[in-house]
């Protein structure tokens, strides 16, 4: 049996798509039964009997940080995948994201190791990558520089990584993968589905940094291999592309027939955004919506190497413009 967190999430669902038309036994984590119609939304996308599909999943209620109901989920498990996680880069909510990231995890890890799980994989996030000499070209060998201005984000994330280490080390076989941006259709009020719906209701303004980016297929598709394979204790960059914000964000509003962004976002313009931002949620308490480094991250022009996952697994990336042209086609769909 495989136990998959994080469900009803962008990844999760498209996981648990991919194992359950394998005919993979599944149980999947769920916080509310309102989540559970994302799934079903993504199983539309790909199958009209969707609704048989869906039901194939053995559901159960759980909390990550509650850990009687985390135990109930476990029986029986061999494989895990802990997608779960909280995404935020607002610094108000820095406890939050360590309740969910790192103490989650160090639960999901902890059950792993109790249960004899006989392999985890989770899935972490390019955010805990560091940074090269140039600042330009980084690999898994990079390490992580607490020195720099991480995102409250990031922090979490390689907390939760080191978890995951510290349960190698116990016995536990892992992998993980870490993922770039991550394009997929299903969810639009947040992530890269939020970015689809902005072009669509006329965002304006581009930035000249570049977007690491991967279609949430391939995500999937390189998860499984990985958890099926022999590696262990191995983690993976999750890269398709890296491809200049304006060329990503004209070509999404090619596919949605509408005007393409056609201002450019100075450095010092976005400067003046995100402090004006915080301004108005200390005057305010409006939630942060500009966040410094989620802004300052859409300048970056970082390059990560994704030369390990290809030679180990010999994968084949989506190239990015047919997965923008799939995922605005399903965005059509329900616009």
């Amino acid at each position: 049996m495989i136990l998959v967190t994080g469900g009803t999430g962008l990844v999760g669902s498209h996981l648990l798509y991919q194992l359950v038309a394998d005919d993979k036994p599944v149980r999947a984590i769920y916080r509310t039964e309102k989540k559970q119609e994302i799934v079903k939304r993504v199983f539309s996308y790909y199958s009209k009997d969707y609704l048989a599909l869906f039901n194939k999943i053995e559901w159960v209620e759980a909390n990550l940080l509650n850990i009687p109901q985390l135990s109930e989920a476990f029986k029986n498990i061999e494989h895990v995948y802990h997608c779960a996680a909280m995404v935020s880069f607002a610094p108000n909510d820095y406890h939050k994201l360590r309740k969910t990231n790192i103490e989650g995890t160090t639960n999901i890890v902890n059950l792993c190791i109790s249960h004899h799980v006989k392999k985890l994989c989770y899935v972490s996030s390019v955010a805990t990558i560091g940074d090269s000499e140039n600042n330009r070209h980084v690999n898994e060998e990079t390490h992580w520089n607490p020195e720099k201005d991480n995102s409250v984000y990031a922090i979490t994330k390689y907390g939760a990584e080191i978890e995951v280490w510290r349960g190698t080390q116990e016995g536990l076989d892992a992998v993980i993968v870490n993922p770039g941006v991550i394009i997929g259709a299903g969810i639009w009020n947040h992530g890269s589905g939020e970015i689809f719906n902005k072009v669509y209701n006329g965002l304006p303004f581009y930035t000249q940094g570049h977007i690491a980016c991967i279609d949430v297929k391939d995500v999937v598709k390189s998860m499984i291999t990985l958890l099926e394979s022999p590696i262990k204790n191995e983690r993976f960059i999750l890269v398709a592309e890296h491809m200049p914000y304006k060329k990503f964000l004209n070509y999404i509003a090619k596919n949605l027939e509408v005007k393409p962004p056609h201002i450019e976002a100075k450095s010092w313009m976005i400067s003046i955004a995100w402090r004006l931002d915080w301004l108005k949620n200390k005057l305010t308490g409006t939630p942060r919506k500009l966040v410094k480094p989620m802004l300052k991250s859409t300048l970056n022009k970082t390059v990560y190497d994704n030369t390990k996952i290809k030679a180990e697994l010999d994968f084949q990336f989506t190239p990015i413009e047919v997965c923008i042209k799939n995922v605005a086609k399903n965005f059509l769909k329900q616009a």
